[in-house]
């Protein structure tokens, strides 16, 4: 099996020589005075820098870089070098997907199984996941596991924007450990309602980044003109949330990197992709994914199959490759390593039939073939996650049904209640209702449509219970709860009985993480995600197979949600409108200000 750089370091050099060694060998290598490891024939090599595309092109490969583009190099191989004959295949950069979220459901050894078949040879991850269950040493435990794969994984540092005071922000020192990391380009996205509302929060992490000379990414989602002039004027560089053509083209307009997204979560390239016509440069737009789930990753690919969806929507192919290769690399300031098949780039390339087909027929990373045909030719590598990873998510008891009580705070029969009313899967506003008062508290009317909602903190201040109500979820019986909800070190539950949330949420805890359903005391759907309470080790089949069973027990508690679980994570998110919930309590995004219960 092949080897793998360890650092960036050896990344850059293609070796443990020093630079200018490496770069020595790689100058004799151009020449022809040293034999290629790799030539590739007969190709049509794409420059992404000049749009061109010339036939009966060649390339040398010398220690994973990239010594020559042109004609001759046949001449530069010997009989120990690997020659390819493109036959007149065309070559291009190999996909860079500029922001994911690796770390849901798959470890990296599974994701990169699936991921690296199509022609993606770079990627850059959130790692906040890892930090809101176990801090530092959560995140440094899953860059270990991105080390020595196949393909070049890179990060960026959380942010942690949370509704919660008790999880957000990151602390300077282990900020300051991170950025000294060179797989960390930047920091993550920080939404930009926190950073406006409580700027005392992030200005002196934001000033760490821009020190280091690293990106600071964004979330615009939502923000006015004015709004977003402020938040920019923060130095932020990226946002990857416009949901139309003229969303994009207002960012563009003010200097950010707009990444389209075509992933799980969001599919906005369609809408987005009239900017087409405007006319305009797109040296600023990119292709990413903002995380895949494992159906959609085993089923339709990865970001070969985004790049392809954007040239059938009309974008010139060209344009469309810049958008996951040089446009990226240049983002991140990286464009003199990956991104374009250059002299002194990383062997990063794909050989496709035509310009206009993205099908990976080969697959090169830092000069080693890889894939062939959808074939993988390597393994990535296994990593054995630190025993403290698999006991992130653990309650300190078990809790009951009396834990999820909604205690009326007077002896009125009828109370206002603060209710969260789903307006769509996943946005939420604020609905006043006057419920009646039954043994002392508030209960759930399924008939109504009205169910408990709860998030249980179990990190900060582990146990520490806020039970709310929603309304428009659709459950009907029994409870669903999950680890890994959205900008919190949270467990979230929605139930109509309070002993089966108490018996869900258990149940979480117990498999140290991962997504429960519970009907009439009975778990009837489960995935047990105990690495950092979002990822398990089952290969991907037994993923899929376990969360078709689990949208199957939402469907029979009421849940009709495309997403059951997405819907249940983000109802702590707290970028995505208007409502949502924490351990302390219900807070309105607009403002950034906690909500009584009882209004």
């Amino acid at each position: 099996m092949p080897t793998f750089p360890k650092s960036l370091t050896e990344m850059d050099a293609g070796t443990n020589d020093s630079f200018g060694n490496a770069a020595a060998r790689l100058m004799d290598a151009a020449l022809g005075k040293i034999p290629a490891d790799l030539v590739v024939i007969n190709a049509r090599v794409l420059n992404v820098f000049t749009g061109e595309l010339p036939e009966n092109c060649g390339i040398c490969v010398k220690d994973g870089k990239v010594a020559y583009v042109g004609t001759g190099v046949e001449e530069m191989a010997d009989s120990d070098t690997h020659v390819i004959d493109a036959g007149g295949m065309t070559v291009i950069p190999g996909f860079i997907d500029g922001h994911t979220h690796m770390a849901a459901s798959l470890v990296p050894e599974e994701f990169l199984k699936y991921a690296m078949t199509g022609g993606t040879t770079t990627i850059v991850t959130e790692v906040f996941e890892g930090y809101f269950a176990a801090g530092l040493a959560g995140v440094t435990d899953y860059l270990a596991a991105c080390r020595e794969q196949p393909i070049k994984i890179f990060a960026t540092a959380p942010a942690m924007v949370s509704i919660s005071s008790l999880s957000a922000g990151i602390d300077t020192e282990d900020l300051q450990a991170l950025l000294s990391r060179p797989e960390i380009l930047g920091m993550g996205e920080a939404y930009w309602q926190e950073v406006l509302q409580h700027p005392e929060r992030y200005m002196a992490a934001f000033e760490m980044v821009r020190k280091s000379g690293k990106t600071l990414e964004g979330h615009t989602a939502g923000a006015s003109e004015q709004k977003l002039a402020a938040y920019l004027a923060a130095g932020i560089s990226s946002c990857h949330e416009p949901i139309s053509a003229e969303e994009a083209l207002s960012r563009l307009r003010q200097g950010l990197y707009v990444m389209i997204r075509e992933g799980s979560v969001r599919k906005d390239l369609e809408a987005v992709s009239e900017i087409r016509h405007k006319n305009i440069d797109l040296r600023r737009a990119a292709l990413v994914s903002d995380g895949i789930t494992p159906e959609a990753l085993s089923r339709s690919g990865y970001m070969e199959t985004i790049v392809q969806k954007a040239i059938d929507l009309g974008f010139a192919p060209v344009d469309a490759i810049r958008m996951a290769t040089l446009n990226v690399a240049e983002h991140f300031r990286m464009d003199l390593q990956i991104g374009a098949v250059a002299p002194g780039r990383d062997a990063d390339f794909v050989l496709i039939p035509d310009i206009s087909t993205i099908c990976a027929r080969c697959v090169v990373s830092r000069g080693k073939v890889i894939a062939e045909n959808g074939k993988l030719l390597v393994s990535p590598r296994p990593h054995v996650f630190a025993q403290t990873a698999y006991n992130t998510v653990r309650l300190p008891r078990d809790l009951d049904a009396a834990d999820f009580a909604v205690t009326a705070p007077d002896l009125e029969p009828v109370q206002r209640v603060r209710v969260m009313e789903m307006v769509t899967d996943l946005v939420t506003r604020e609905k006043i209702m006057d419920l009646p008062v039954i043994n002392g508290g508030i209960a759930a009317d399924p008939e109504n449509d009205i169910a408990k909602a709860a998030a249980v903190n179990f990190r900060q201040d582990p146990g520490r219970c806020f039970t709310g109500l929603v309304k428009g979820f659709g459950i009907k019986a029994g409870a669903m709860a999950a680890s890994g909800a959205w900008d919190t070190s949270d467990l979230v539950a929605v139930g109509v009985n309070d002993a089966d949330m108490a018996a869900a949420i258990n149940r979480v805890s117990h498999n140290s993480g991962g997504i429960v359903a519970v009907k009439h005391g009975r778990v009837i759907g489960e995935l047990a995600l105990p690495v950092l309470g979002v990822m398990t080790e089952q290969p991907m089949a037994d993923i899929i197979e376990a969360n078709r069973e689990i949208k199957s027990a939402a469907s029979s508690l009421g849940i009709g949600f495309p997403d059951p679980v997405l819907s249940l994570l983000t109802l702590t998110g707290a970028a995505i409108p208007f409502i949502r919930l924490c351990e302390q309590g219900l807070v309105d995004l607009k403002t950034g200000q906690h909500l009584d219960l009882f209004a």
